[in-house]
């Protein structure tokens, strides 16, 4: 298990830098002022890893939030993600470039490929390992990729993907690549990590909040980190922004992460890597 010990809690990545284990995702957060108000509370109460996506259409609402916080550039890991049409390699230099404007930042903590598409990977890829060895990004990686992608990126890269985002929860743990990233040294980070609310009246979950006096949302949390996975729950209220950082004051021992271990049961928000072409 990492050293969970606060909310600015990191891990190593295959590449030498370190990302935090938990943040703010703003999927699905309306561009404007609901991304910027999520954002910069999330700033304010300690968050320190904000993951965003040109796909999002919120980056800007991101930088914004992030300038007037007053925090540090070097105090915010930000990641964005590079969206099906700029695919290709002097398509992603130029997206990566428009996203950067957007946020108004000189360099990038981790640029992912948001999902793979079929014929322009490597290419692609190629751009983001030129980005990250000209110093505008720190760590380059992949959102929604199975082994068949990353196999080509591996074989025929000349870097290696930092970190794989997938969907992950107690519900869906996706051991295939699972299994794979953790064999090639690819970090996880779990999107959806409390499958949007839909599963929190499970009785086991229930069970265990009830032990630990938190809430499931908090216990799913909680389960994800101590797998070694970073998370990046969504939410634009504040008591939930606050809520959902309040889980380095506990542990799961042995039993209750047995328990939340064997609710795999092939629950799904989002599609399939596997099936990805």
């Amino acid at each position: 298990m990492p050293i969970l010990q606060n909310i600015n809690s990191r891990i190593n990545l295959s590449d030498g830098k370190t990302i935090p284990l938990f943040g703010l995702g703003v999927w699905a957060a309306q561009s404007g002022r609901e991304t910027y108000d999520a954002t910069l509370y999330a700033l304010q109460t300690g968050y320190r890893h904000i993951d965003t996506a040109e796909m999002y259409g919120n980056e800007k609402d991101v930088g914004d939030a992030l300038k007037d916080s007053g925090l540090k550039r070097d105090e915010v890991f930000v990641t964005t993600k590079l969206w099906d049409p700029d695919k290709g390699y002097d398509h992603a230099l130029k997206a990566f470039d428009a996203s950067m404007k957007k946020m108004n930042l000189e360099y990038l903590d981790l640029y992912l490929i948001h999902r793979p598409v079929m014929g322009s990977n490597l290419e692609t890829w190629k751009a983001l390992e030129r980005i990250r060895k000209d110093g505008r990004c720190r760590s380059i990686g992949v959102s929604n990729f199975a082994p068949k992608h990353l196999n080509e990126l591996l074989v025929k890269g000349n870097d290696r993907p930092a970190v794989n985002q997938i969907e992950l929860s107690p519900f869906l743990q996706q051991e295939t690549i699972a299994s794979f990233c953790h064999k090639e040294n690819i970090h996880l980070t779990g999107f959806c990590p409390l499958a949007r609310g839909r599963r929190l009246d499970d009785p086991k979950l229930c069970l265990v909040a009830e032990q630990t006096k938190k809430t499931v949302a908090q216990v799913m949390i909680r389960w994800a980190l101590q797998r070694g996975q970073s998370v990046i729950p969504k939410s634009v209220r504040p008591e939930r922004i606050q809520e959902n950082a309040d889980v380095f004051d506990f542990n799961l021992n042995d039993q209750q992460m047995n328990i939340l271990n064997r609710l795999e049961d092939g629950f799904r928000l989002c599609p399939d890597p596997l099936w990805m072409r």
